[in-house]
Parts: C-alpha cells; sequence; structure tokens
C-alpha cells in the first residue's frame, strides 16, 4: 500500500539514530564529566582570517546572495590548484564541485551512482554515518572486515573484498587515513582495490575527510591518486577536520569531469549550493592554513602517541582517533 499519513517511508523507518546519541544520554545522567572523544572535531580554533565573523559584506560584494551552483569562482581555482599540487597530474574545476560539507556531498554522490537495492562495500570498521547516508539513498551497505586487520600476517585484501562482491555491488567506500583505526593505506593495498574495481566495474568513494593528519614520514599516496584507481574514483573531501570549520560546512568532491557534472545536477536539488559567506572561510583557509595544518597535525600526532602509549597499543598513523580492542576491559555480564 501506498504510504499516507501519518507513516513515512520504509526507508526512513529503517534509518537508526547515531549510537552515541543514546550513549550520550547515560553517559550525562551518571552526573560525571563527559569527554566527547567519538567526535570528529577540534579544540584548536581555525586561523582568524578564515573565521566567520572575518567574512566581511564591505569587503565581499552581495555576500547575503546565492552563489552560483558550482561553487564561488575563486574557491574552485585555488581547489583545483590544491588537488593539482597533490596529485601527479593537473585538474581543472570542471572536475570540482563544492558542497555544503563532506556529509552532505557523499549523500549527493551516492544519489547520483546508486539505484534501489545496489550494494555499496563499507569497508569495516567505518565513519558510522555513512552507513545511513548509502541507506538513505535506497543502497545496501555490505560490511566487509577489513580494517582492523588490514597489514595483518595472513590477511588477503583482495580476496576479502572478492568475496563481498555481488552482481549488485555498484561502489566501494574506502577512507585513508582511517577513522576509526588511523590507518593508512599502502600502494599494495590499493594496488588489490584497483584489480577488484576493474574486474567488477566499481566506482570507488573515497572519504578524504583526515588527508592533512598523517604521521608517517611523507605525505601518504592518496587513493584518487593511484594510477589503477582515479578514472573511476570520487573523493570528498572537507574543510571540518583540517582547517577546523567543522561548523560552517563546506567540503567539495572531485572526480572526472563527466559524473561531477551529474552530481552537480543532484546536489543542486539536494542542498542548491554551500553556504555563501563560508565558502569564503573555505577559501581564506586555504590561502592563510598552512602554518594551522601543521601545528594541528603535530599537536594530534603527540596526543595519539601519549594515549597509545597509556593504553599499551600501536599509535595510529593518520587520523584523530585511537581504535583498540576494548573486549578484555570489560566486566562479564
Amino acid at each position: 500500500a501506498v504510504p499516507r499519513f501519518p507513516r513515512v517511508s520504509p526507508t526512513s523507518e529503517g534509518l537508526s539514530s547515531a549510537v552515541f546519541s543514546s550513549l550520550l544520554e547515560r553517559a550525562r545522567a551518571s552526573g560525571k564529566h563527559v569527554y566527547p572523544l567519538h567526535v570528529g572535531d577540534t579544540y584548536l580554533a581555525p586561523v582568524f582570517e578564515a573565521q566567520a565573523e572575518a567574512q566581511r559584506a564591505a569587503e565581499i560584494p552581495r555576500l547575503h546572495n546565492y552563489p552560483g551552483v558550482h561553487g564561488v569562482p575563486e574557491l574552485l581555482r585555488a581547489l583545483a590548484a590544491r588537488i593539482s599540487a597533490r596529485g601527479d597530474r593537473p585538474i581543472d574545476v570542471g572536475q570540482v564541485q563544492v558542497v555544503a560539507g563532506a556529509t552532505s556531498g557523499l549523500s549527493v554522490l551516492f544519489q547520483t551512482v546508486l539505484d534501489p537495492g545496489d550494494e555499496v562495500l563499507l569497508l569495516a570498521p567505518y565513519w558510522p554515518l555513512v552507513r545511513g547516508i548509502v541507506a538513505s539513498r535506497g543502497g545496501v551497505p555490505v560490511e566487509v572486515p577489513f580494517f582492523d586487520r588490514v597489514g595483518a600476517e595472513g590477511f588477503d585484501a583482495e580476496a576479502a573484498l572478492e568475496a563481498a562482491v555481488s552482481p549488485r555491488t555498484v561502489a566501494l567506500y574506502v577512507n585513508s587515513p582511517h577513522n576509526p583505526t588511523g590507518h593508512v593505506l599502502d600502494r599494495s593495498t590499493m594496488d588489490a582495490l584497483a584489480r577488484v574495481a576493474t574486474r567488477h566495474n566499481l566506482w570507488i568513494v573515497s572519504d578524504e575527510a583526515y588527508e592533512d593528519f598523517w604521521y608517517t614520514e611523507t605525505r601518504p599516496e592518496p587513493v584518487w591518486n593511484h594510477p589503477g584507481l582515479r578514472e573511476r574514483t570520487v573523493a570528498a573531501h572537507t574543510f571540518s577536520k583540517g582547517y577546523g570549520l567543522a561548523g560552517g560546512r563546506v567540503g567539495y568532491l572531485h572526480g572526472p569531469g563527466e559524473i561531477i557534472a551529474k552530481l552537480r545536477s543532484v546536489h543542486t536539488f539536494q542542498a542548491y549550493c554551500a553556504p555563501h559567506p563560508m565558502q569564503w572561510s573555505a577559501l581564506r583557509a586555504l590561502e592563510h592554513g598552512d602554518a594551522w595544518i601543521a601545528k594541528a597535525r603535530s599537536a594530534y600526532a603527540e596526543a595519539g602517541r601519549r594515549a597509545a602509549a597509556a593504553l599499551g597499543v600501536p599509535a595510529p598513523a593518520g587520523g584523530t582517533f585511537i581504535f583498540f580492542d576494548a573486549r578484555p576491559y570489560l566486566r562479564s555480564g
């Protein structure tokens, strides 16, 4: 039967609230101070030039109006230059779309590539929101045990992925540096991803939220720059982590020009545009934020090392979380 008031769609009924929401209420009820270590936000204030109050209408004409659906031109040019500098080939502004945060961007992307019932491989453990994003777009999330065992002796990344692929598999979601394990994918693992994706004609969705927080000697190769992946990868970036602008809700997608043009249409109907003033904040962050990123990377690396040493676990190679097996510390029952 067609849903009628007050019923809602089965898809909406199937979406659960964030697991941490109920736990937070229980923690607050204990009367003890709550430290929200699960939230990917920062205690560091962003550079002044990027803060919302620094964007002045007197200096930026018509700041109260809609910007273009594509994004503020100055920001698009800066983003294309940034991506080109981090990869090994230039890209143009037609391969970039400014979005209202990476969460919204991922929703737009999955809506663009999924039909109802299509499957997306989620390399577990994973950022909790991505499961709901896929489901809300009519997709079927398929968990693949991966990031808590990749690199371990005897683990075959390609075999694990291959075993999860079905005729309905359309995309593979990957995140490196990884939330929550802190793992950084190496070239051999990306080679395995590329072989599986090529064999089954899969899209790669690369979540680049923690791209600026790596604690290795050199910057890791991005998934989107891997020769076997770049033609089928759409990357989602955010200003929430690397520049401390989580409240600004600005991010961007980049990938092959053909799919960026398609998802731009979807974005128009879903969000229309990212907040105009905060797009200028994002541009100022790109112009003035390199020292902030370096400071944050150093602070987070030290915090990760100290916390890992206290817990007796390996320090993360990237990201802003420590993920470990807590079962030995839990009381039975």
